[in-house]
């Protein structure tokens, strides 16, 4: 192959790496995607597949979830502070308490799960990016509010919210 060629491929390859994709709810399978294993997300609702732009991925810690359904995060305890912070700033409190024993909502911390796939760290990941049948709103980035395509939880930031919900609990750490 010619070496400008397959520079210019390289670069456009690159290039590509950093932009996202129009929907925020589409993923896995923007034209970006095609680079990037991923793992494949279904929703909590009915097992269909769950698309989200592999674009927002973009911390080195949500590219290695995406690759292996693995929280890097369990056990750290600057991300587990940073995931309290975002749990309590978007009122997930109010229904599933204050340390995610359970109130209105279910608890999260096991070892007994109103959705027995949140005992992954992949399961709790589409929980709370899509939502559940029992009332709880999807919380994902330019899922939660519709009119805005920017309000909402990074994967990022919902992988922190799962190594906090994870310390509080009985020993799973979702990475099993």
């Amino acid at each position: 192959m010619n070496k400008y060629l397959l520079l210019a491929v390289l670069l456009a390859t690159l290039g590509a790496c950093g932009k996202s994709g129009s929907d925020a709810s589409s993923s896995g399978t923007t034209s970006d995607s095609a680079a990037v294993k991923a793992i494949d997300f279904v929703t909590t609702q009915d097992g269909t597949p769950l698309k989200i732009d592999v674009a927002l991925f973009a911390t080195p810690s949500a590219k290695e979830f995406l690759a292996t359904g693995k929280n890097p995060y369990i056990g750290n305890d600057e991300a587990i502070a940073k995931g309290k912070k975002v749990f309590q700033m978007y009122s997930c409190v109010a229904c599933h308490g204050g340390h995610a024993e359970g109130a209105v909502a279910p608890g999260l911390i096991g070892p007994n799960f109103k959705y027995a796939k949140n005992a992954t760290n992949k399961g709790m990941f589409e929980t709370i990016w899509h939502g559940t049948n029992g009332g709880m709103g999807a919380k994902g980035i330019g899922l939660m509010d519709p009119t805005d395509p920017k309000n909402g939880i990074t994967p990022d930031e919902t992988l922190k919210i799962i190594a906090w919900i994870r310390s509080m609990g009985t020993g799973i750490t979702g990475n099993e």
